[in-house]
């Protein structure tokens, strides 16, 4: 299986998945401002899209979209530690977590990577954000982890996502928990061995 990524983004949720869950995988690197891979191929004529992730099965077949190939990883594992059987309210609740992050964090991020966004829309977005960051810090003010005391795919993709912050200047002092919860999922062994892969560990 081929994992298409690029360092940074929302595909480190996925390259940490594979890790945690011991799937074997060749990991192509992608540079998003040319759309070539590492050995100069063209990206697009791998994914329409341009954008990362991207698993390529055996079979030829490419798949996308972050938090569904989270969920197809976190299957991988027979104990599915990291999402939960289905049916049960543990996985409804990283189901919901996934959701939450594409929609209410990572899609409203999107605009402060492009130089074009006028700064009242910025502001507009950062204030969303930092309501959505309080509730979070609220939340894990008591629990340690988004779905309960157990990581899961939900977190690997909350941080690859909220983890932004570093590179946009977004200062989450006022979240306690919010940093503290990021250095725990940091700490997580594959979490940890994707970002070192990525050369994201300084």
């Amino acid at each position: 299986m081929k994992f298409y990524y690029a360092n940074a983004t929302c595909s480190l949720a996925v390259h940490a998945a594979l890790r945690a869950t011991a799937t074997p995988f060749e990991a192509i690197a992608v540079d998003l401002a040319t759309h070539r891979t590492a050995d100069g191929g063209d990206y697009f004529a791998v994914s329409p899209r341009g954008y990362v992730p991207l698993l390529e099965f055996d079979d030829g077949s490419r798949h996308t979209e972050g938090a569904a190939l989270l969920q197809w990883v976190a299957d991988r594992d027979p104990a599915r530690a990291l999402i939960g059987e289905p049916g049960s309210a543990r996985r409804l609740a990283v189901l919901e977590w996934l959701a939450f992050v594409a929609s209410e964090l990572h899609k409203p991020f999107s605009w402060l990577w492009h130089k074009e966004t006028a700064e009242s829309t910025r502001d507009t977005v950062k204030a969303r954000l930092a309501t959505r960051f309080a509730e979070m810090d609220a939340l894990l003010a008591r629990r340690a982890f988004l779905a309960g005391d157990a990581p899961s795919v939900a977190d690997f993709y909350g941080f690859a996502v909220v983890n932004w912050c570093r590179y946009l200047a977004i200062p989450l002092s006022a979240y306690p928990a919010l940093e503290a919860w990021l250095g725990r999922v940091q700490a997580q062994p594959a979490m940890n061995a994707a970002m070192a892969a990525e050369g994201l560990l300084k």
